[in-house]
């Protein structure tokens, strides 16, 4: 039985490099989000959140002593899942990406992660979806199996920010989209339960 509330999805924006695809295709799955009326979202860009470089433990009332990474940290604990739209970067995903994840621990839990890749070469970012997997159960996160990737993705999107591709993308986006909404009912309605213990 569907949760009554929208299900609150954050999607991260995760490259900060200068002239990058990621804010296109965060928009893309964005939109297919807010097409539905059981998702709430919010695009969370971390080159906007401005998370400084040094990093201090929050204080006995869990409170980030940076007005920047405490914003940030509301915005995150708030949803109640995930989807991380990565760059593939030497095999790898982006450090900025790293620090935005880190800068975090509690927010993550017992909360599902989708991704949506891209890259300029075959892999559509499965690389860097691979190691994001292994960083989010750390977390205590829940990662999916599934994603949407985008390879060769210079030339993958139109200038209306859809892709080329579109029927195949959106079948892959609909797919993440459900299978994200079947894991906030269970999870949410478990932590509603009972709080969850790393």
């Amino acid at each position: 039985m569907p949760s009554a509330a929208p299900v609150r999805l954050a999607v991260i924006v995760g490259s900060t490099r200068e002239g990058r695809v990621g804010p296109v295709v965060a928009d893309w799955i964005a939109r297919r989000a807010r097409a539905r009326d059981d998702i709430a979202v919010d695009v969370v860009d971390i080159a906007e959140a401005r998370l400084p470089a040094v990093l201090t433990p929050p204080d006995e009332h869990g409170r980030h002593a940076s007005p920047e990474l405490r914003a940030y940290a509301e915005r995150i604990a708030a949803a109640d899942v995930f989807v991380v739209v990565t760059p593939e970067y030497n095999r790898g995903y982006p450090a900025a990406l790293k620090h935005a994840v880190d800068s975090l621990y509690t927010e993550w839990q017992a909360k599902p992660v989708a991704f949506v890749g891209y890259a300029g070469g075959l892999s559509g970012g499965m690389r860097a979806i691979e190691q994001l997997r292994s960083v989010f159960a750390e977390l205590h996160a829940v990662p999916l199996r599934d994603s949407v990737n985008f390879p060769h993705v210079y030339g993958r999107f139109g200038e209306d920010g859809e892709p080329v591709d579109a029927p195949e993308a959106e079948a892959a986006a609909k797919k993440l989209l459900d299978q994200l909404l079947w894991w906030a009912d269970a999870l949410r309605e478990a932590r509603a339960r009972r709080p969850y213990v790393a």
